[in-house]
């Protein structure tokens, strides 16, 4: 295959039959499956530079990279300067141990989202061994024979062989921000690249038109791959979650390396070791620092977005986790979303009456269909005015859903696209255009040419000026067209999707297609709702959140479908997408009285957008098309569909829909509010437990008393209390009634100034407990070490059983999300082991300076640790308000 190489760089400058020479394939057959094999091999995948996996060595250095490191380090550091060998070595240990587990927590999540980068990998439309097939752009070879539409991102560099209206955005590789008009004539050899008119090329976007194009280059050959890093190289970015993480760590790390100064100052100059002293204020920053906050986090996210992937939500920005829980109104389109997107031909409306269309067994022939003369002209022109592929009556097709229903039900009257096209030559179509609302294609027949139309009922009609009856075409007068939109209205109101046929004959292939039609009928096609619809949409109601139709379609069909999914208790309110502006000028309260919005275009969608922002809502939009990406990136979470959805909208949204399913929505919604709740709960229960430990060591400190806890063995709390529950409570499955509360501000930080009271006061009960063993250790008439060891495991069981506090308010005190949380119970039995079994095994009895417990100092541990449970408890219930939010 020598001539294939070298070939992305001048094929522009050859005419389209010599490039299809050069790569051995003819534009209506495609490469044949050892074709495709072999020059995989040779050419290997069509893929890029990308952004380079997490590394393990670098992943690993991280971990050494935090303030909490640098003080460890010079706590161990201090600790062998002073000779105490085994407290340095610990620290060192305990140094290790913290990196091993943020390590290996951070490389299993950032494996898990490159995995779940390559669930939204691209697939393009080929054409192999005379058939269409969707294959991922991954496994495009030079010699593919591609079919380009708008909307579809371009997989590879690509000459056009066919193109109808076609235009592109390359402003991703050009920097040229107007699309540019394509055509299949050759340009100048040495034409730059913004002035290659017939090429398309990889990393660019199909804005207009269709058109089919063979492949000339992949993967680092093509034009994308010289400058790869335009693109497809970015820079790691922090998500507001992120920031809020690292401000609230931030802000109470100084408070604390001001408290911990405070107290090595007090304890020098109260007589005490130097060394002690300033050990225990390094201890004490780095109690305070919540190091375990990023790590958890991280594995928080990882673990919901893989959650929200199995339920076929595919999260795309990392900021869309936060604002998921925010939302209060879905701006969603009606097929394929709220319908099952599965069409059917189910009436046609001829002259001369109407016909019901039924689902043929096996794809068996219709003899009424076929017979009736009216019925199949109707669907010939459906069949030729068509863009999808449909072998067999039972096969799924390729292409959109109402052309595969109309191909279907062509099928059933003997009528084959194929067999048609070789008696009526494809000239040129006019793709899809949502200014006119129609679609044509330009066929040569006999001596002249046949134009096929379809498109909206109002439009078509409106264009046409004949109509087909029984006596041939007659003139189609204001009485007959008003019969056609009135027939129009009642497909919509049957809950049928109704699209107008139309035709004319020409002596030329260049002529209008909008004007002088010839119309031969109506199709009504069926898409029912989906069975789950309702019940999603009623929890919607029932977090909060209003959900609002914005479709395309009739203003009958969109109320019936309204009414079937049960949008409102009520009669829908419908305004036309005519009236979209003047709604918005009328105010909020006018757009709040809405319910549908049809016959809406991209410019109205992204103005409801606007007005519903500019109002105070937190939108999430759903979208599809090219002209929906600007609406998609203005809303504040942009829904694309996975299966029928453009590219260019993927690429637009922060969240994909792999089912295109409405209630995978009101799913992701229910799992961005586990997460932010998850996080929530986890930080509060990390800050109180950290400021408890504080608290325990600067009150000793200042009055003066006998540290309660040990430089080493706050060390060791940290590795145990602060990291396997902490871990446990991010991986919570969330409250059953969690849909049940309104949406949360946006703007509302992680913990509101009613959390910090809360894990102040909860710091505080801890400490309460902690110093409560302390004094029955010195009741019990304890020695030092024994009255150390009460204060150690008390405080360690508290912050275990604080765990249980975590739970949201309005939850039950035994049954609630925590105590089903079978992650949690693990680390509980994990932990507790780790707290007690130092005490009884001689090494870590001399480590930490602790003394084995008897029956006494048990009774001690256990009594104090549980009792901050009861009051927490009980302020929980006395102050359980309907729609508080957990800490």
């Amino acid at each position: 295959m020598p001539g294939l190489d070298g070939l992305g760089e001048s094929a522009h400058g050859l005419p389209a039959a010599a490039v299809l020479a050069r790569l051995q394939v003819a534009g209506t057959e495609g490469l044949s499956g050892d074709a495709v094999v072999a020059r995989r091999a040779r050419f290997g995948a069509n893929t890029v530079a990308r952004k380079a996996p997490v590394r393990v060595l670098r992943l690993l250095l991280h971990q050494f990279k935090s303030p909490a490191v640098y003080l460890l380090g010079a706590a161990a550091a201090l600790a062998f300067r002073f000779g105490e060998l085994e407290e340095g070595g610990a620290i060192v240990a305990v140094l290790a141990v913290n990196a091993l587990i943020g390590f290996v927590t951070e490389l299993r999540a950032a494996r898990s989202i490159e995995a779940l980068r390559a669930l939204g990998g691209h697939a393009a439309r080929v054409r192999r061994e005379g058939h269409v097939r969707a294959v991922p752009a991954e496994e495009l070879v030079p010699g593919d024979i591609v079919l380009l539409d708008a909307g579809d991102a371009v997989s590879a560099d690509l000459r056009l062989i066919e193109a109808s209206g076609l235009a592109a955005d390359e402003s991703t590789l050009t920097g040229e921000s107007v699309a540019v008009d394509k055509q299949v004539q050759p340009v100048a050899r040495d034409a730059r690249l913004g002035d290659r008119a017939s090429m398309v090329f990889k990393g660019t976007a199909v804005t207009h038109g269709s058109g089919l194009a063979v492949v000339v280059a992949t993967g680092l050959a093509t034009e994308l791959g010289r400058v790869a890093r335009l693109v497809l190289e970015s820079r790691d970015g922090t998500s507001p979650l992120e920031r809020k993480l690292a401000r609230l760590s931030t802000q109470f790390v100084w408070a604390t390396l001001v408290i911990a100064a405070a107290i090595a100052i007090i304890g020098l100059a109260g007589g005490e070791e130097p060394f002690l002293m300033v050990e225990t204020a390094i201890a004490l920053a780095v109690a305070a620092i919540p190091e375990g906050l990023p790590i958890v986090a991280t594995l928080a996210l990882a673990r919901g977005m893989w959650r929200m992937a199995r339920q076929n939500a595919l999260i795309e920005r990392l900021s869309a986790v936060e604002t998921l829980g925010a939302t209060t109104i879905i701006l969603t389109d009606k097929t394929g979303t709220l319908t099952e997107n599965r069409m059917a031909v189910r009436r046609l409306c001829l002259p001369s009456g109407e016909i019901a269309v039924g689902a043929a067994a096996d794809g068996a022939e219709s003899p009424r269909l076929a017979g009736d003369r009216q019925a199949a002209l109707l669907l010939r022109i459906a069949v030729l005015c068509n863009d999808a592929h449909l072998d067999r009556a039972e096969a799924e097709g390729v292409g959109d859903p109402m052309e595969v229903a109309l191909l279907r039900a062509g099928l059933q009257a003997g009528l084959v696209r194929r067999a048609l096209l070789r008696g009526h030559r494809l000239v040129r179509k006019h793709a899809f255009d949502p200014a006119t609302r129609m679609m044509a294609t330009v066929h040569a027949s006999g001596d002249g040419f046949l134009v096929a139309v379809k498109g909206a009922p109002e439009a078509v009609v409106a264009a046409a000026t004949r109509v087909i009856d029984e006596r041939g075409d007659v003139a189609l007068d204001d009485r007959t067209r008003a019969d056609w939109l009135a027939r129009a209205d009642q497909l919509g109101q049957h809950g049928l999707r109704g699209l107008a046929c139309a035709m004319k004959m020409e002596t030329g292939a260049d002529g209008a297609v909008d004007e002088g039609l010839v119309l031969v009928g109506l199709v009504g096609l069926e898409d029912p709702a989906r069975a789950d619809v309702p019940q999603a949409i009623a929890d919607c109601r029932r977090a909060g959140i209003r959900v609002v139709m914005a479709t395309g379609d009739h203003a009958v069909t969109a109320r019936s479908i309204g009414r079937a999914v049960g949008l409102v208790d009520q009669a829908p309110r419908v305004v036309d997408g005519r009236m979209v502006a003047k709604t918005i000028e009328a105010g909020a309260d006018a757009l709040r009285a809405v319910d549908i919005f049809a016959r809406v275009n991209p410019v109205e969608k992204l103005a409801l957008v606007k007005a519903y922002q500019a109002g105070g809502e937190i939108v999430a939009m759903t979208g599809d098309g090219v002209n929906d990406a600007p609406a998609l990136r203005q809303a504040d979470i942009g829904v694309a569909m996975g299966l029928r959805g453009t590219d260019v909208a993927r690429e637009a949204a922060a969240m994909v829909l792999l089912d295109d399913a409405f209630p995978t929505i009101v799913k992701a919604i229910r799992q961005g509010r586990i997460i932010f709740g998850n996080i929530r709960r986890f930080v509060a229960y990390l800050l109180a437990c950290n400021l408890s430990e504080v608290m325990v060591v600067g009150i000793a400190a200042m009055a003066a008393l006998p540290l309660p806890l040990l430089p080493l063995q706050i060390l060791y709390l940290n590795l145990v209390t602060d990291v396997f529950p902490a871990f446990a409570l991010a991986m919570g499955e969330g409250e059953a009634g969690i849909l049940g509360r309104p949406p949360r501000d946006p703007k509302e930080p992680i913990l509101a100034r009613a959390q910090w009271v809360v894990v102040a006061l909860q710091g505080l009960a801890l400490t309460a407990a902690t110093f409560a063993a302390l004094i029955a250790a010195r009741w019990l008439a304890l020695d030092a070490r024994q009255s150390v060891t009460v204060t150690f495991l008390t405080l360690g069981f508290a912050q275990l059983w604080h765990t249980f506090n975590m739970r949201s308010p309005q939850a039950g005190i035994l049954v609630n999300e925590v105590t089903r949380n079978g992650w949690l119970w693990g680390a509980l039995a994990l932990c507790s082991l780790l707290l007690a079994a130092p005490a009884y095994l001689a090494p870590g009895a001399r480590l930490l300076q602790l003394a084995p417990p008897d029956a006494p100092m048990w009774g001690v541990i256990l009594g104090c640790s549980l009792a901050p449970l009861l009051p927490i408890q009980a302020v929980m219930a006395v102050t359980r308000r309907p729609h508080a939010v957990a800490p």
